[in-house]
């Protein structure tokens, strides 16, 4: 695990000299920011790590990544509309990191990656517009991981399958644009990360958890954090310090197969 943890904190060191040098806040979280605080860089078992960029920050990182083309990093969009991004990964070239729903996709670059996600606004107070911000980013989800073959587990999720498999595409787009609509305000806001397994209470940060960002510690380098990290993952963690039982820790694995020196094509063939 420490070669390709070393890997993944290539690609880190990467972006985050991307957006210090052109004044782009990102912030480390999930488990990436549980890491920092809880063992000093990486989760031991852990074979990713992830950030968030606001949807503005990230078009400005884009902008830059395609106009200072480096051959050794590829960035790769998760797109389930045009205009509208679920996801992004900056991928490694020359290495492998397969996983296990994705490996019948041979036109894919399956590189080692660094996953960068997308942090929303929504207007401070209204709940109306929370609670539909939450509803639409759970069936966007849902669309999301059925483009990617998941079938559900038990007889309601396979009837929301179902069901969420027979509506339009132009219904996505409208309801992206929702979740999108706020992310120009200045003021008077809090942040909402929803496109996720998050709930409703472990998805919303009130500003000051997120502004101003702050910095920590992680591998011995330092990256962009929320600006109170504890209560972040307070939220989104609970008793945050304490170790999940080993028979858990290998569910959060992401790679069904990684190769710090071989290109994904050798094994996908």
């Amino acid at each position: 695990m420490n070669k390709l943890q070393e890997k993944i904190l290539e690609i880190m060191v990467f972006i985050d000299k991307i957006c210090r040098e052109n004044d782009i806040t990102y912030y480390i979280m999930g488990g990436t920011a549980l890491g920092a605080v809880r063992h000093g860089g990486f989760i031991p078992w852990d074979d990713d790590l992830d950030i968030w960029l606001t949807p503005e920050n990230y078009e400005k990182f884009k902008k830059l990544f395609e106009e200072n083309t480096c051959e050794k990093f590829v960035l790769q969009e998760w797109k389930l509309v045009d205009e509208y991004l679920q996801y992004a990964k900056v991928r490694m070239n020359g290495t492998t990191f397969i996983e296990s729903h994705l490996k019948n996709k041979k036109d894919l670059h399956q590189g080692i990656y660094v996953d960068i996600m997308i942090l929303h606004k929504t207007p401070a107070g209204k709940k109306g517009v929370l609670n539909r911000q939450y509803y639409v980013s759970k069936y966007l989800t849902l669309k999301g991981i059925l483009r990617n073959g998941w079938k559900g587990k038990n007889t309601t999720q396979k009837i929301l399958a179902g069901i969420a498999k027979m509506l339009p595409k132009c219904l996505d787009k409208k309801l992206y644009k929702y979740i999108y609509k706020y992310d120009n305000l200045q003021d008077n806001y809090n942040y909402i990360y929803y496109i996720t397994k998050g709930t409703k209470k472990s998805g919303y940060y009130e500003r000051s958890i997120i502004e101003p960002a702050g910095e920590i510690e992680f591998e011995g380098k330092t990256f962009l954090c929320m600006n109170d990290i504890k209560k972040y993952l307070e939220l989104r963690y609970g008793d945050y310090m304490a170790l999940p039982p080993k028979s858990e820790q290998k569910s959060v694995q992401h790679a069904e197969i990684w190769d710090t020196e071989k290109h994904f094509s050798e094994y996908l063939e």
